[in-house]
């Protein structure tokens, strides 16, 4: 990624956090299979700070849109206790197959994380094992994709922050998420996974400062998928 194109993708900067929109399709730190990451690029945003801003959560390589990044240990510090406090809001867009008759409602659906030598690690839903997970949605839209049929598009609050609970959530209410390759319909999906972290909602971290909204534009490959249902 080009530094520059990283400074047009900042959504909110104060001393203490940038509120970044993340590309679809870069993961935010080293891994196996990531030998670029964002960590790579984070000097880019110093801003004439001595060090870089640190991650202060994590959106999947797959999924676009707002990223917190704390610009000091302190502010890491306090954001950890935020999101410990569930005092950090987020909303996150998604298209998906078909959707729920109803327009809104909440999904009560432990997850956990099960390991094999030759799977590697996924996430399951099991109400016996797993740890507590809550997503509140809401219909924004509905539609029809031509080659997809069915749509829907949907807002998801989630009240706890397990890894993929978003998508899981979703495909519990037999609605998957298109271009999702773990938990949609098809193996090899046709789309890139059209899901966006949509908006963050904090308190200021320093003293009198005001509260922190941000907002991601949807990424160009959901913006099809988004005008069927409404979107404008």
């Amino acid at each position: 990624m080009d530094p520059i194109d990283l400074l047009a993708r900042v959504l909110h900067r104060d001393q203490d956090v940038i509120v970044l929109d993340k590309p679809a399709g870069l993961a935010v730190h080293a891994g196996p299979n990531s030998p670029e990451h964002l960590e790579l690029y984070l000097d880019a945003l110093r801003f004439g700070w001595a060090e870089a801003p640190k991650l202060a959560h994590r959106l999947d390589r797959d999924t676009a849109g707002c990223l917190l990044l704390g610009r000091h240990d302190k502010a890491i510090r306090r954001l950890g206790k935020l999101f410990m406090a569930h005092r950090v809001e987020k909303a996150y867009w998604a298209v998906t197959h078909g959707g729920p008759v109803a327009d809104h409602g909440r999904v009560d659906l432990p997850l956990l994380k099960v390991s094999s030598k030759d799977k590697g690690w996924r996430i399951v839903a099991n109400a016996q094992k797993g740890q507590p997970a809550i997503t509140d949605w809401r219909v924004l839209g509905r539609g029809t994709l031509e080659g997809i049929g069915a749509i829907v598009w949907l807002e998801f609050r989630p009240r706890t922050g397990r890894t993929h609970q978003v998508r899981i959530h979703a495909q519990s209410l037999d609605c998957p998420l298109l271009g999702d390759p773990y938990y949609g319909p098809e193996p090899e999906p046709r789309l890139p996974l059209h899901l966006l972290a949509r908006s963050l909602d904090l308190p200021g971290l320093s003293d009198n400062k005001p509260a922190i909204h941000a907002e991601a534009p949807p990424p160009p490959h959901m913006l099809a998928a988004l005008t069927a249902c409404g979107w404008r």
